[in-house]
């Protein structure tokens, strides 16, 4: 399985970003996928993440409320839909995905595949 992130960019705080992450290769439509994020100096931290039917989504406490995760299997994508951005929120963001997580899994190790980041800086 492949994992390629898009959507970051430069945003004010209090802004909006939509982040996607496309699957290709073998089809990870039964795996649960998750959102990380690293900021410099910073260990990887759990986001949020959704199981493989969409229909049960957990979130990071910094995030609840602000951000929502949502899959679509028929596109082999995951969004992230993030709102009212804090400049705390200033990350590199990965996508990932596994087949022995579940939608409560945060512990980074027990994800398989990753996609390569994609930078999110909010200013102040």
């Amino acid at each position: 399985v492949q994992l390629q992130a898009s959507g970051g960019g430069l945003v004010q705080a209090g802004g909006s970003l939509r982040l996607s992450c496309a699957a290709s290769g073998r089809s990870d439509s039964t795996y649960t996928k998750a959102w990380f994020r690293q900021a410099p100096g910073k260990e990887r931290e759990f986001v949020a993440a959704i199981n493989w039917r969409g229909h049960s989504a957990y979130y990071a406490d910094s995030v609840k409320g602000r951000f929502t995760v949502s899959r679509d299997n028929a596109e082999n994508t995951v969004y992230l839909q993030m709102n009212s951005l804090k400049p705390e929120d200033t990350a590199v963001y990965y996508c990932a995905s596994s087949s022995r997580a579940g939608a409560t899994t945060t512990i980074w190790t027990l994800y398989d595949y990753w996609g390569q980041g994609t930078q999110v800086t909010v200013s102040s």
